[in-house]
């Protein structure tokens, strides 16, 4: 299966360095200029009850990426409609409400047969361990998208994707996981 308009086929995919994907002004940026940069890829949203990690987010940003980080945030409204602005309007909410410097992406989905094959080969690679332990976000889940506990999809908004410098899939984590508990892997990849 192969997205045209990225020129991906995601089911030959080796690495994350092998996507393309679209800038929040409709460019489209090739994720190889990572290569040798570790990655948090993140599917964000603007309202909704995690928005705040953005400020972990950055902070982490701001310490590492001279030692090698990046974070890759895509915007994503498949969650209770959370992510309903235009990619100009996720721009100004990230920079002046969290002061956000590391890449905002253009909107995606995630989920579904309209995934973005980057998310879909993220999801292949690292299907998640979403359960009980995620507190009230897996009871709203399990209310909610019953049929998607279980599955590789992504449960929520900040599920984030750690990504080694060569381009390959360390973990998910899910997203009651906030930025600091992260740190640490990040920081082993960093090393």
């Amino acid at each position: 299966m192969s997205n045209p308009q990225y020129g991906v086929k995601q089911c030959r995919a080796m690495s994350v360095h092998q996507f393309r994907v679209l800038t929040a002004d409709g460019e489209i940026r090739s994720l190889a200029e990572y290569k040798g940069r570790v990655l948090l890829i993140v599917n964000v949203a603007s309202k909704c009850g995690l928005t705040p990690q953005y400020e972990g987010l950055e902070e982490m940003y701001r310490t590492c990426k001279d030692r090698g980080l990046e974070i890759l945030a895509f915007p994503c409204n498949q969650f209770g409609g959370q992510e309903p602005g235009t990619n100009d309007e996720i721009q100004r909410f990230c920079s002046t409400t969290y002061d956000v410097t590391f890449p905002v992406f253009a909107k995606v989905d995630v989920n579904g047969t309209t995934a973005d094959p980057l998310f879909a080969y993220l999801r292949e690679q690292a299907p998640g361990d979403f359960g009980p332990d995620s507190g009230p976000l897996y009871e709203h889940v399990k209310n909610s998208r019953p049929e998607a506990i279980g599955t590789d999809e992504v449960k929520w908004n900040f599920t984030k994707f750690l990504v080694d410098r060569d381009g390959a899939v360390v973990r998910r984590f899910e997203p009651t996981v906030s930025p600091g508990q992260v740190q640490t892997e990040i920081a082993a990849l960093l090393a």
